[in-house]
Order: structure tokens, then C-alpha cells, then sequence
């Protein structure tokens, strides 16, 4: 059966905001020291900063980072990460049993973050502290000067403000895991006296509230209702988190994933739009990704969240399969067809904590095989996302029924079109046709799949990255792009459309 993929131009269109490809980086593991920072790695700058990471974030692409966690965040106080590093307090790490020696907080980060070219969206402690600490952040943070935050910031080697616009409202306050965890009503209380706190000081925030940190919570559904009947005037956006594994060898379902990111969407849009018919609050995705919780769950958690309390200790370093890689960019398809309702979304994290870049201390740097679809997708993926049919067989699973074996997605920027198409199937290779609905001056097709003498299974290392990014041949014909897509892949078309039929 051959494919066909068709955009379907007559239908509304949703605008791709470019927060979409969002970042995390979390006080966690090995993700700030020893990944973004390395003070005695060869290629530091100045300021502590690994300069081989810092060019692999800008390749990567992301546009916006969520920062500093995270179940960090609970229990963090922002104050101990500013003023000299030689007088800044070595704290315990509850969340993560380990050191925090905060020899990057604030400034350092926010500075970092400028210069790879990321915009921050801070989080707030809201789990052992709460308004007051919020708002001393913002005004520390936002207001230019006259007062003793805004000096003490100035003091501290800020002359301007950094006019953080994007603020989340706690992390994963449903989860009994989470340090000063709550019922819906507690949060909601709290987030919307935060929020209002927050609007008095600066009414130009986006303000994120806490939504169910997945989808299989006993709260989910009622913690969404309850926190907007709280929070429904006073936020923007109300988050979502979706992580994806192999449960039980289970790949066919693992590989279908996206269908459940599309329902956990849909389901909290529909909750939106019942408790906010008028006011529309968009949903962040701000944590995301393939992350093999089992292992860490049954074996890591036991043996690292016990005894010493190291500083930075290697935590859920996932080392990534095509297989993984292929989820992650079906996820991707799933958040652009999703874009009209979809406002950020962060994939979790961005150095070595289950991540796209992994790094070695006083050694190199290296994409990971997930890498590749997220810095595709980000390059390729501007203007709008077209409403797009995919004539497809189907394979049974497991946990979600029956799934397409191929799955799309087509964006345009006025005459530059992007297809982004996946094929789950483990045995064979699919023949497919996109038409586009006017003629096509020129395409080029990018995919990433099993590479020669490799297996579904096969990842990057440090000295060895077989995974990468491969031209297919294509073969345009009028309005069509015809081309074979691989066993076990994901694949990106690039296409410039004639403007005489615009």
C-alpha cells in the first residue's frame, strides 16, 4: 500500500509558536555541573561555561528553557545562587539526595542563557515557601531599580533587569513525591494568591500554573477543574508532563505514544474550555520525553536516593536508541498538529539528564540519536501547521488499539512547506506520497533510521555516533513528493512551493 499524505489548505491553520521547542534544565544530576557548566573543561569561557555544550545547544535549536526545575524547585531558596560564589551556601538537595553547591544560580544562568540564544521561564517555589518568596523573585528579577531587591540585584552586577516574562507556579504539586505537596484546592489557593501578587508587581508576566503531572494521576481531570476555578483569571497557560517507556518490552505500543500525548491534549483543551469558555489559556507540554522510569524506578532509585549525598551525582542518564529517536519525533509531529492549542512545550532536559546532548567530564560532547528530529523540527517547522490527512494501514497495540503505521504532519511558512512524517513499522520500509496541492520547485528529504550494520537499539557514544541524519532521494512530480521511507524512521521534507499559485 503506498502512503499519501495530503495538506489540506482549505481547513484553518493553527500559528506554531516557536516556544513549542522548549528546553529544561534542572539542578538535577549531572544537567548543570559537569554539563552546561565545567569551570576546568578545555573549552570553558569565562564564566564556568562548557563551550562544546553551549555549540550543541545552539544547533539544537531550542528556543525557550525552563529552569531550575523541576522537583528541585520545591525546595530551593533562589537567594542562596546570588552574591560571590565564595560566599554562597552548600545546601542539601532533598529532591534529588544530593549537594547543592549553587556556584550557578541566577545570574550565572540567565547570562548563559543569552548567549546561546534560549529565553528563560523561571519557576517559583511554591512547595516549602510560597507569595512572598514569588514576589521578592520577580521584583529581584523585573524591576530596574529604587528598591532593595532591584539594588541588591544591581549590586550583584546586574545594572538592568532581566524582564523574565515567562514564571511557572510550582512544579507537579499533585504528586505525593513533590516537597510540600497539596490537594488541588491548596495549590489553587496558592497559585492564584501567588499570580495575583505576581500581576501587582509586573502585569506584563505569562504566569504557568501546575497541572497533573501525567495523565494516569487518580486526580486527573478534578486537579485541573479545581485549580482553574482558582486560577482560570489570573494565568496564562496550565501545564502537562508525558514521559513515554517500553513497558514490558511493549515497543508496538511504546512506538504509538504519541496517540496518548494527542488524547492527554485534547482532554485537558476540552477541561479548558469548560472551566474558561471565554479567556483562552493555553496548555504548556513544559516537560516532555522518552525517559525509561521502570530502571530508575526499580533499580537507580533505590541505590542513589539513599546513604551519601554526593554532589552531582549521574542520574536517569537514558543512553537513546532509534527507537527512542523515532518516538521523540512522533511526539513532535503530535505537539504542531496540536499547535492551536499547544502555547510551550519543554523537552526534558537538555545536557545528560535524559537528554539530547550527554557530555563527559574534561571529555567531549556528543549529540545523542533524539537529538537529531528535535533540531530538525525546530529548523524547519515556522509559520503555521496545516491540517494534514494520512492514508495509512494500521498495527494493533497493546495499550492504545490501532495505530497508524505512518504519521504526519505538514507546516508552511509562506512558500517553504515542511513534511514531518514517521514510520513505526519494524519490518518494512513504506512507500509515500505527499501531495501538497501546488506545484513544488524543489524538495529535499532528511531521515533518520537504523544505520548501516546497526539495529533499532543501536545509539550514539561518546566515541562512536553512527545515528545521524541521512539524504533520501526523492522524486517530485508536479504537486507531489514521492520517496521510500525506511524500516523503523522518522523523516523531514523541506519543500519550496511555486509562488505564481499562491
Amino acid at each position: 500500500m503506498v502512503v499519501k499524505i495530503s495538506a489540506d489548505w482549505g481547513a484553518a491553520s493553527a500559528r506554531i509558536d516557536r516556544r513549542i521547542f522548549g528546553t529544561f534544565v534542572e539542578h538535577m544530576g549531572r544537567c548543570v555541573y559537569e554539563g552546561i557548566y565545567e569551570p576546568s573543561h578545555p573549552t570553558a569561557d569565562e564564566e564556568g561555561f562548557r563551550g562544546d555544550v553551549a555549540e550543541l545547544v545552539r544547533e539544537l535549536g531550542a528556543t525557550v528553557v525552563r529552569y531550575p526545575g523541576g522537583n528541585f524547585v520545591s525546595g530551593y531558596n533562589w537567594e542562596d545562587g546570588i552574591g560571590p560564589k565564595e560566599d554562597r551556601p552548600v545546601r542539601l538537595d532533598a529532591a534529588w539526595h544530593s549537594l547543592e553547591t549553587n556556584q550557578v544560580g541566577l545570574h550565572e544562568f540567565f547570562n548563559w542563557s543569552k548567549r546561546v540564544g534560549l529565553e528563560v521561564m523561571e519557576a517559583v517555589n511554591l512547595g516549602t515557601r510560597g507569595i512572598g518568596d514569588a514576589a521578592a523573585l520577580l521584583e529581584y528579577c523585573n524591576i530596574e531599580a529604587g528598591t532593595t531587591r532591584a539594588q541588591e540585584r544591581r549590586a550583584n552586577g546586574a545594572k538592568d533587569p532581566f524582564n523574565i516574562k515567562l514564571w511557572c507556579l510550582g512544579n507537579e504539586m499533585d504528586g505525593p513525591w513533590q516537597i510540600g505537596h497539596k490537594t488541588a484546592h491548596e495549590y489553587g489557593r496558592l497559585a492564584a494568591e501567588a499570580a495575583r501578587m505576581m500581576r501587582f508587581i509586573d502585569s506584563s508576566v505569562e504566569l504557568v500554573a501546575a497541572g497533573s503531572s501525567n495523565m494516569e494521576m487518580p486526580t486527573f481531570g478534578e486537579w485541573e477543574r479545581t485549580v482553574l476555578a482558582h486560577t482560570a483569571d489570573l494565568i496564562d497557560h496550565i501545564s502537562i508532563h508525558a514521559y513515554y517507556e517500553p513497558k514490558g518490552g511493549d515497543v508496538d505500543s511504546f512506538l504509538a505514544s504519541s496517540l496518548n500525548l494527542e488524547a492527554y491534549i485534547r482532554e485537558v483543551a476540552k477541561i479548558i474550555d469548560e472551566c474558561s469558555p471565554t479567556r483562552r489559556i493555553g496548555i504548556s507540554v513544559d516537560e516532555w520525553n522518552v525517559w525509561n522510569q521502570t530502571r530508575w524506578n526499580e533499580t537507580d532509585k533505590p541505590r542513589v536516593m539513599t546513604g551519601a549525598w554526593p554532589a552531582h551525582p549521574r542520574l536517569i542518564e537514558d543512553d537513546y536508541t532509534v527507537t527512542d529517536a523515532v518516538v521523540v519525533g512522533s511526539l513532535l509531529i503530535t505537539l504542531l498538529r496540536n499547535a492551536d492549542r499547544v502555547s510551550m512545550a519543554n523537552q526534558a532536559q537538555l545536557v545528560n539528564v535524559i537528554a539530547p546532548i550527554r557530555s563527559e567530564p574534561n571529555g567531549p560532547a556528543w549529540r545523542q540519536t533524539t537529538f537529531f528530529p528535535f533540531q530538525l523540527t525546530s529548523a524547519l517547522a515556522h509559520g503555521v501547521a496545516v491540517p494534514t490527512t494520512v492514508h495509512t494501514p494500521t498495527y494493533d497495540t497493546a495499550l492504545y488499539g490501532d495505530a497508524p503505521v505512518v504519521d504526519a504532519v505538514v507546516t508552511r511558512d509562506e512558500d517553504r512547506c515542511a513534511v514531518f512524517a514517521v514510520n513505526r513499522d519494524r519490518e518494512a520500509a513504506h512507500e509515500v506520497v505527499v501531495e501538497l496541492g501546488m506545484a513544488i520547485v524543489s524538495a529535499n528529504v532528511q531521515v533518520l533510521t537504523i544505520p548501516e550494520n546497526g539495529t533499532q537499539d543501536t545509539i550514539n557514544t561518546a566515541d562512536d555516533q553512527p545515528v545521524g541524519l541521512e539524504e533520501l532521494t526523492c522524486v517530485i512530480d508536479g504537486n507531489t513528493v514521492r520517496f521510500t521511507l525506511p524500516t523503523l524512521s522518522w523523516a523531514a521534507v523541506s519543500a519550496t512551493l511555486s509562488k505564481d499559485e499562491m
